[in-house]
């Protein structure tokens, strides 16, 4: 016995995307890439071929942008590329499949340290309810238990990451990723750490205002003007006091450069000099020894023009004597 059911009309038929795409997939996808995907679900259905030329004149993209999109679809598994075309894959069933792999090959210890680790299961469950909506697509799990381990966040940090994030209107992964790997380089961990930077970075704001306004940068500070100025406070230790002795240098110099102030100061980081008496004193003992070789130059100058004079009534004399005999 065969059991068929009629094919509905394309007026009543229904395509079907499982809400797993809109959770893991669907804010990753770039316009085109997003047209060019629902179509090929759509076209899934009737197993029809296709060809890309047709598909760029059909959804009005150009034909480059069809094949890029089918290779990022490929990539993303959401594509899976066969001889003789395409697959449209069950992203179920992919979710699914990496989700399951991993539990599979999970040490024992890992295991009993996840099911012990109540305070974290609680870090995450405030992530999925205060920014997914409590819909926190199953990826997104791997991944904070990942940046857990690889960062050695704790549990407020975390949740302190997807805010900035989210507050930053950047609550995707590449982007989340991104700001932890600065974190962690900022050597974060706990939030005292997290509370610290922001301390360095409020401070840093009012430098780099405070600096601009002084040379007259209504306009802001170009990115390199601010790595020199991060320069100067994080890394070299210096404060507003001694920044602001070099900015005052520059009214002796005609139309002073950025590169001329970072040379002052770093110049007196290579020196050792920590404190603005110290930095006053060393540019004091400067001037000093600048005046001492203008007045030796000024000397052997005039000893010079002396010596002239004296040979010169040598040669007048000399020259007398000679006509007399």
């Amino acid at each position: 016995m065969k059991l068929e059911q009629k094919e509905k009309s394309l007026l009543f038929s229904v395509t079907n995307i499982p809400d797993i795409f809109f959770a893991e997939y669907l804010s990753n996808l770039p316009g085109d890439y997003l047209k060019l995907y629902l179509y090929l679900v759509f076209l899934s259905k009737y197993g029809k071929d296709i060809k890309l030329n047709d598909l760029s004149k059909k959804l009005n993209i150009p034909l480059k942008t069809i094949n890029d999109g089918m290779k990022y679809l490929e990539d993303n598994n959401l594509l899976l590329k066969k001889v003789t075309g395409y697959i449209v894959l069950d992203l179920q069933e992919v979710t699914l499949r990496n989700l399951y792999t991993p539990n599979l090959t999970m040490s024992k210890e890992k295991v009993e340290q996840t099911a012990k680790n109540n305070s974290r299961a609680k870090a995450i469950e405030h992530i999925n309810n205060m920014y997914f909506q409590g819909i926190m697509g199953p990826s997104w799990y791997n991944d904070i238990d990942l940046w857990f381990k690889k960062y050695e966040f704790d549990e407020q940090v975390m949740i302190a990451l997807f805010n900035y994030c989210y507050n930053n209107s950047a609550l995707h992964r590449n982007y989340v990723q991104t700001v932890a790997e600065a974190w962690y380089n900022n050597k974060i961990k706990s939030y005292n750490d997290l509370d610290q930077y922001y301390e360095k970075q409020e401070s840093l704001n009012k430098y780099k205002k405070a600096i601009a306004k002084k040379l007259g940068k209504y306009n802001g500070l170009t990115q390199y003007e601010e790595a020199y100025i991060e320069n100067w406070v994080l890394n070299f230790g210096y404060d507003m006091n001694i920044i602001e002795i070099a900015l005052k240098r520059t009214t002796l110099k005609q139309n002073p450069t950025f590169e001329y102030i970072n040379n002052l100061i770093t110049d007196w980081h290579e020196r050792n000099l920590k404190t603005p008496s110290e930095v006053n004193a060393f540019i004091e003992q400067r001037k000093k020894q600048e005046k001492s070789v203008k007045d030796l130059k000024k000397t052997v100058n005039k000893t010079s023009y002396q010596q002239r004079n004296y040979d010169n009534l040598d040669f007048l004399y000399a020259n007398q004597v000679n006509k007399e005999a």
